[in-house]
């Protein structure tokens, strides 16, 4: 009954449709259609050739496939639910999408709560397991016109106001969209040292990204201790690791290496002015002017005595680089006491007397020729002189004597070579022999005397002469040379009895052997 039934009505519905005048016209095949088709479908309801091959079931699934193009993509490129998901592949479209069940039938016939989000291209993790399916999701839109980029969903929260473009996953991540990692090794300014731990804003304020400037004065200008004066290039000595530690090489990238106390100046000690408008002098005067000591007289070139090691420390190998070697005291003596003008315009002469004219006490007496007495050990050690060479040789006593003897000052020229001059107080004779002391006396002593006055005077003492002492005839003191007549009378004046009736020539009657022995003449 039931069968005959439903064969009556569709047979009704079907007469009814064939004899209305206000049908349109449609195949046959919408006499035998099970039921209406979905809303989406209406519009192709009576081409069922649309959807259906007449007596092939098997081309139902490609004429799915022709009219739903997107999905035929997905399915060739193994691309999104239809084309990853296992339970679709190889399958006939009705097997999940059954028609002709009414207008507002579900064809799609999706399980929200069982459905593996895995089988599309966007799989959900960590945050996005927890958002409900309509927070992506329209109703009334296909599940497939869902958008997969971030932005489409997290416009309100970003921060950056559409400044860094809607590739968001380059930053954010599925965690939690606060925690952003962002790879700055992949722009033109790799985070390195310090620059890893800023945040971005200290570089980019107010979300500001596109022409940013790389250049490290762009943001250290207010830590420049230079003040400008080392130029803009801060990488040259400063590194993202510390900026408050250098790593310029000054050996490789200038001329001037720094060595001993050079390393541990500052930078400004030397560069003072700006880099770009003056490039620093490398002589050491230029730095050095103040310490100079010698103030200018010794020229510029400083490394010729001094080093880095020790700025009052000086060597110089006056040895080998001069005509004249520094030895004894000379060694310990300051430059500045030879070297009294400008070394390189004066020439310096080597004498003695240079230098030691007014250390001179002998007033110039002796000449220039210092080193005859004087040697570099000190000026008054192991002194050396050979009297003999002088008008006065050393001979006996004399040799032994301190200079100081005959010498009351330094100026030696001006002493007396006499004899009395020294020996005036040992004159026994006062004066009346004269000052020619050495007619008598020798050097080896004072009392070791030798005078022949039989051969040097004339007048031989012979007769009662012989016994006396040189004071009987010489009475009278003189300075110069002794001058003593032979005449008799001048001794024997108080002898004669004759008033000198008989005149001086006592000789006639008397001779030297007795006053009284008289000799008369013939």
């Amino acid at each position: 009954m039931v069968q005959t039934a439903k064969l009556l009505a569709v047979t009704g519905i079907a007469t009814g449709l064939l004899f209305s005048t206000c049908a349109r016209p449609a195949p046959w095949e919408t006499l035998i259609m099970p039921g209406p088709v979905i809303q989406e479908h209406a519009k192709y309801e009576i081409e069922c050739s649309k959807c259906h091959a007449r007596f092939s079931k098997a081309s139902q699934t490609e004429l799915c496939l022709a009219c739903h193009e997107e999905i035929a993509a997905d399915i060739a490129q193994r691309e999104g639910f239809h084309g990853k998901s296992s339970s679709v592949t190889g399958s006939e479209c009705k097997v999940c999408h059954t028609e002709h069940e009414g207008r507002g039938a579900d064809v799609v016939k999706l399980n929200r709560e069982t459905f593996d989000h895995n089988t599309t291209d966007f799989t959900l993790e960590y945050a996005h397991l927890k958002v409900s399916c309509d927070s992506c999701h329209d109703r009334g839109k296909a599940y497939a016109k869902a958008p997969s980029v971030c932005h489409s969903c997290h416009e309100d929260d970003d921060s950056h106001l559409g400044r860094l473009g809607e590739q968001c996953a380059d930053c954010h991540n599925t965690v939690a969209w606060g925690d952003a990692e962002y790879d700055h090794d992949k722009t033109d300014f790799p985070l390195e040292g310090k620059h890893e731990e800023i945040s971005c804003n200290i570089c980019h304020p107010n979300e500001r990204y596109e022409h940013t400037p790389s250049g490290c004065i762009s943001c250290h200008r207010l830590n420049d201790v230079h003040k400008g004066r080392r130029g803009s290039k801060c990488e040259s000595c400063h590194s993202p690791q510390a900026w408050d530690k250098s790593r310029f090489d000054h050996a490789k990238n200038t001329d001037f290496p720094l060595r001993g106390r050079h390393r541990k100046i500052k930078c400004d000690d030397c560069h003072n002015e700006p880099v770009e408008t003056k490039k620093p002098d490398s002589d050491c005067y230029a730095c050095h002017q103040n310490d100079d000591n010698h103030h200018g007289r010794h020229g510029r070139k400083c490394a010729t005595c001094h080093d880095s090691q020790d700025w009052s420390h000086a060597q110089f190998d006056h040895d080998n680089r001069t005509e004249f070697p520094l030895l004894g005291a000379h060694a310990e003596a300051a430059c500045g006491l030879c070297h009294r003008g400008n070394t390189y315009n004066n020439k310096l002469e080597s004498t003695c007397i240079t230098c030691h004219q007014t250390d001179d006490v002998h007033k110039g007496q002796e000449g220039s020729t210092c080193e005859r007495c004087h040697n570099e050990q000190g000026w008054l050690v192991e002194l050396t002189f050979d009297h003999d060479l002088t008008r006065f040789p050393l001979l006996g006593m004399h040799s032994t004597m301190p200079c100081e003897e005959c010498h009351m000052s330094s100026e030696f020229k001006h002493a007396a070579v006499v004899c009395v001059a020294c020996h005036g107080r040992d004159d026994t004779h006062k004066g009346t022999l004269g000052p020619k002391c050495e007619q008598c006396h020798n050097p080896n002593a004072w009392d070791l005397w030798i005078f022949d006055h039989d051969k040097e005077t004339g007048f031989v003492l012979d007769g009662a002469h012989d016994d006396l002492t040189c004071d009987a005839c010489h009475t009278t003191p003189t300075k110069n040379a002794v001058k003593q007549t032979k005449a008799c009378d001048t001794c024997h004046r108080r002898d004669d009895m004759h008033a000198g009736r008989f005149g001086r020539n006592c000789d006639r009657c008397h001779n030297r052997e007795s006053f009284t022995d008289v000799r008369l003449g013939k």
